[in-house]
């Protein structure tokens, strides 16, 4: 920086709020970071870090449970304890906490941290109450909004006057419930009903169309399959119309009719926690609640950032920690661009589902020509040796030309799969090109290059390790 050192206020902790301090403090600003709460905002504390130890569990006793391999590695009923399994969540969480957050912000000298509510009285300057009630201004050079975002609650008639969970409750919750139902069907949804189905409860998902309904077709199926095989029930095209708790159990009204069960999940997706922000005040754009930012990271409003869940953009925290590093280094002089033309989803259901780039629909709603190929997983070597064939790869590519658009796969392991295939989107690699590659055999990856080789050939005709 070359001019006098500025004053960068941040409102939040999570990912996106921790890159931008830390970022901004490397770079020679004075930082103050604003939470109301716990320090580390959703991912750490109620959201990938508990949901992934709880799914990881979950897969450990369906793998005691029943596999594969049955016949020759007898399985046996696991013994669940929820109260242990919650506190070892939870002490990793803490612990966690910790060394990611709480600790290397004591460590850092140019962050301040406070405690308190922010909002903004102008674009200069935040009001923060504290815990005690006292309020402070707050002026700053420029600041961050990260203040994340919460689970949404549809109005359905009867809800609210319910002990109804939402992810953050289920997470927090010591107790496997014998009857779940999910309202909901997209990615937190399907995540943590198969989790607690694994775990002992009788799981119905309640999808308004289908599940992974924003997906491509294919991957969707591929996953009710899956689950359906689990003995998870999905009633397709079905909302709750009311909701009723007795004292001890719920009944859902539905459109499939009456649900009775002992807990109903609210897994509808995530509203940003704007509305206390005082936005309108300072003339700050926002869209359906959410802060509207350019690949800069700046709102409508000179001097103020916004980035994380509380935006227009994915909510992922890896593009929350990318989207504040990059504010941090334009809020202190320099510039930075957030690049989203390759964004790699995630969901860790089993088989795992993994996207990146385009689906069909989307190609040629862009007014491109697809091309298409879909390879099932007994077509891929690791999945035989696995004895598990659940699921598909799908590439689909520029018809003319070949040049890779989007790669859709539910799998084991596509969480790790898919990473490549962000590489050769951004390579602008064609399908021939990828078919030419050479992969590692016995991997789950190398199905991306059986499934490019299908463009041209045959595949099964090939040995099991043919280039």
């Amino acid at each position: 920086m070359t001019e006098a050192r500025r004053h960068i206020a941040i409102i939040g902790s999570g990912g996106a709020a921790m890159a931008a301090a830390l970022k901004a403090a490397e770079r020679g600003a004075r930082v103050t970071l604003v939470e109301r709460g716990t320090l580390g905002g959703t991912c750490v504390n109620v959201g990938c870090v508990p949901s992934k130890i709880l799914i990881r569990a979950a897969h450990i006793a369906r793998l005691r449970r029943a596999s594969p391999f049955d016949d020759a590695v007898m399985p046996a009923e696991p013994a669940i304890d929820a109260a242990r399994l919650h506190a070892r969540r939870q002490g990793r969480v803490e612990a966690l906490r910790h060394a990611k957050y709480a600790g290397i912000l004591a460590d850092t000298p140019a962050i301040e941290v406070v405690h308190g509510e922010a909002s903004l009285v102008d674009a200069r300057t935040l009001s923060v109450r504290g815990d005690d009630g006292d309020e402070r201004r707050l002026p700053f050079d420029r600041a961050l909004i990260a203040s994340g975002a919460r689970p949404a609650i549809p109005p359905v008639p009867g809800l609210a006057g319910t002990p109804y969970w939402t992810s953050t409750t289920a997470l927090g919750s010591d107790t496997i419930p014998p009857r779940l139902a999910v309202i909901g069907a997209s990615v937190v949804a399907v995540e943590l009903a198969q989790a607690f189905a694994r775990l002992g409860s009788r799981v119905t998902i309640l999808a308004r169309s289908r599940l992974l309904s924003r997906e491509d077709p294919a991957v969707g199926e591929a996953l009710e399959a899956a689950f359906q095989a689990e003995g998870i029930e999905i009633r397709r095209d079905t909302q709750a119309r009311r909701v009723d708790h007795d004292g001890e159990a719920f009944v859902l009204e539905t459109d499939a009719g009456p649900l009775g069960t002992d807990r109903v999940l609210v897994a509808t997706g995530r509203t940003p926690n704007t509305e206390g922000l005082n936005l309108a005040a300072a003339g700050v754009e926002t869209r359906r609640g959410a802060i509207v930012v350019d690949d800069r990271l700046r709102t409508s409003v000179p001097g103020l950032y916004a980035a994380g869940d509380c935006t227009d953009l994915p909510r992922f925290v890896y593009v929350a920690a990318a989207a504040g590093s990059r504010a941090a280094i334009d809020m202190t002089g320099g510039e930075a661009r957030l690049d989203l033309s390759a964004v790699p989803e995630v969901i860790f259901t089993d088989p795992q589902v993994a996207t990146v780039g385009l689906t069909e629909a989307a190609a040629r709603a862009r007014g491109l020509v697809p091309e298409s190929r879909t390879l099932t997983l007994d077509a891929v070597p690791r999945g035989l040796v696995n004895f598990d064939d659940r699921g598909l790869i799908k590439l689909v590519a520029e018809r003319d030309g070949g040049r890779l658009l989007g790669v859709q796969a539910v799998c084991g392991e596509a969480g790790e799969l898919i990473q490549t295939a962000v590489m050769a989107l951004r390579a602008r690699m064609t399908v021939q090109e990828i078919a030419d590659e050479l992969f590692p055999y016995l991997t789950m990856v190398e199905g991306l290059k059986l499934c490019a080789q299908t463009f041209h050939q045959d595949v099964s005709r090939l040995s099991c390790c043919a280039g």
